[in-house]
């Protein structure tokens, strides 16, 4: 799976949200400045080109979906980062953000738990 640039990753954010869309959907959904339609349409084509999107006809319009969920993406993306930046270590990972982020022994504790939940 290949890495989004930050405008790839706002228009799969809409179609997350939406689930399927035409393009004129989509545009609403962007934080200002809102991107011209053809600008929106051109980064829908590359997007289907790099796998993220595909689409139904409607008439002469194209419905477009995405080919994997919201949390894929982001597994995907957070496994990018342990790799790159903290020697493939979920611990170091973790420290860094614990550190960083100032979490309370409440955050830490809810972790904790996610953490026992999701071994059993």
């Amino acid at each position: 799976m290949q890495k989004l640039a930050p405008r790839e990753e706002q228009i799969m954010q809409a179609f997350w949200k939406l689930e399927k869309a035409f393009i004129k959907e989509i545009i609403p959904e962007l934080p200002d400045p809102k991107p011209h339609y053809n600008s929106v349409a051109t980064i829908v084509k590359i997007l289907e080109e790099k796998g993220f999107l595909s689409h139904e006809v409607w008439g002469n319009m194209y419905k477009y979906y995405p080919l994997f969920s919201k949390e894929e993406y982001q597994k995907h993306a957070m496994k990018d980062v342990m790799e790159r930046l903290f020697d493939n270590s979920s611990s170091q990972m973790l420290a860094f953000f614990a550190k960083e982020e100032q979490l309370s022994e409440k955050e830490i504790n809810e972790i904790l738990q996610l953490i026992k939940s999701n071994k059993k």
